[in-house]
């Protein structure tokens, strides 16, 4: 029986508490598959990087990447894991037609990094911890592309394209234990822990982790118990979940879901479900299967990975500052509140002020021009800050020139303007554009008393008594020199011509 009807989320979890299980598939940026020596660069002809050993042809023998074992142990180290003396990769049997081989190489029972944690603060402050049961190595598949269906998946479709150029990637599977606790936070808490590792793969610089590129995705495993209760429910899989929002949007709809099907008396199926981002809501995939059915036994074909201790202690000390401690400290640093620097975080601005800082901007300035107007554009344009065509020195040359005097904010937002439209450096835009500020007292004194000359009445109020009115001449003077003025000079040369203080 299908329930596409949702219960309030209220009414969801006044009865009953949700358990989530998060599993994150992260691809690491190794110049090589995890097991051949092709190539994983993005963008190539499909089915052009690949080789025998990664179309599983006959004979072909694996080699195990050294850069993937040495990212998987800085990833569980990062996590607080412990890192396995011993482990070893097994053969995952499915039958899929973008799984060349038939198998997935991947670890079952012996992962290499195991029972860690991830500390994650919500956005009211509150630090949220997150057990995580293992973090492994395996390979990633190739991509189906199915053509003459109105919805893009198999159902539909009149055939369908396979590219095994993905097939082989290097992935790390991150598995969280079951996150309990949580309660109506739970969307929240499963949002907050996907940036924050996200945040972590960063830092640690093995992998990029754009999750609109499918570097890093989300199965968002849910369950509802009812209220008081131990036992967890029979949970459902949104698969390939892949933006923050979604993240959080999948949980809250499985909620919804799950409650109005155990409220009508209906049964919760074990299943995979995908995700539609165009309204929030998941669809049944395909009942979901338990390990035993993928006949797992060991990889006979790859020796068993031992990482001597000394090895591991090396890669422990050279892990860089974690995301959370280096905000804390850039916080301080910078005198922002907690609310201020969760939207630096959210805007993907934190390395971008840094950088802009390191080249010679104040910290002020820094955020004000990315979390201002750069914010501003990267929204319209639907990307984060970073993948704007402005580089942090060239936003601290537009701060130098403020805090020169050569340009005022209106004049600023002009440069950046031209910029981001490929005109050039900040300062041929100033050049090309003439955007100078009118720093030239002769003609700041001819266009102040010209602008007194023409409002008469005005100049009388202000000689009267009432300096506020002098805004007016301001405005009529940076008019007339096309906002290029500095608006402060302008008005305290109007006060002297009027013989006025502005105490």
């Amino acid at each position: 029986m299908s329930f596409t009807e949702l219960l309030s989320y209220e009414d969801a979890l006044a009865s009953y508490d949700p358990v989530m299980g998060l599993e994150v598939h992260v691809e690491l940026g190794t110049r090589t598959k995890m097991f051949c020596g092709c190539s994983t660069e993005l963008g190539a002809q499909p089915n052009s990087q690949t080789c025998p050993v990664c179309l599983g042809l006959p004979g072909a023998l694996p080699v195990v990447n050294a850069i993937g074992i040495e990212s998987a142990i800085k990833i569980g180290l990062a996590l607080n894991c412990d890192i396995a003396e011993w482990c070893r990769f097994a053969r995952k049997n499915y039958f899929y037609p973008d799984m060349p081989k038939n198998f997935q190489t991947s670890q079952y029972d012996e992962p290499i990094a195991f029972n860690g944690f991830l500390d994650v603060q919500l956005e009211d402050g509150e630090i949220f911890r997150v057990e995580i049961e293992r973090a492994h190595m395996e390979e990633d598949t190739g991509k189906s592309l199915h053509v003459g269906g109105a919805t893009g998946r198999i159902h539909g479709a009149s055939h369908s394209l396979l590219d095994y150029n993905r097939a082989g990637i290097p992935l790390i599977e991150i598995v969280t234990k079951p996150i309990e606790g949580a309660g109506e936070r739970a969307p929240e808490v499963a949002k907050a822990y996907v940036a924050e590792l996200r945040e972590v793969i960063k830092a640690l610089d093995v992998s990029e982790a754009r999750m609109d590129k499918g570097q890093m995705r989300c199965d968002v495993n849910l369950s509802l118990r009812p209220n008081g209760t131990e036992k967890f429910g029979t949970r459902s899989e949104t698969k390939n979940v892949n933006s923050l929002r979604s993240v959080e949007r999948a949980a809250r709809y499985e909620i919804q879901r799950h409650a109005a099907v155990l409220s009508s008396g209906g049964t919760i199926v074990q299943e995979t479900r995908h995700f539609h981002e165009e309204d929030g809501s998941t669809t049944a995939g395909r009942i979901k299967d338990n390990a035993e059915d993928y006949r797992y036994f060991p990889e006979p074909d790859l020796v068993p990975v031992a990482p001597a201790r000394a090895w591991v202690e090396e890669l422990r000390t050279g892990l860089p500052e974690m995301p959370r401690v280096r905000r804390n400290r850039l916080r301080e640093e910078w005198g922002v509140n907690e609310h201020d620097m969760q939207s630096i975080l959210n805007a993907g601005a934190v390395d971008s002020i840094v950088a802009t800082i390191d080249a010679g901007a104040d910290s002020t300035a820094a955020r004000k021009w990315w979390m201002g107007e750069l914010a501003r554009n990267a929204n319209e344009q639907g990307v984060v800050v970073d993948e704007l065509p402005i580089t942090p020195a060239q936003v601290a040359r537009v701060a130098a020139l403020v805090a020169a005097g050569d340009l005022n904010d209106k004049l600023a937002r002009q440069v950046i303007e031209g910029v981001l439209a490929g005109e050039g450096t900040p300062d041929e835009v100033v050049d090309k554009r003439g955007l100078k500020v009118v720093s030239d007292e002769g003609a700041l004194g001819a266009a102040v008393d010209e602008a007194i000359a023409g409002n008469a009445a005005i100049a009388d109020k202000i000689r009267g008594g009432k300096v506020a009115a002098v805004g007016a001449l301001v405005g009529a003077v940076m008019k007339t020199t096309r906002g290029q003025a500095d608006a402060a000079r302008v008005k305290e040369l109007i006060l002297e011509r009027l013989g006025v203080s502005e105490g």
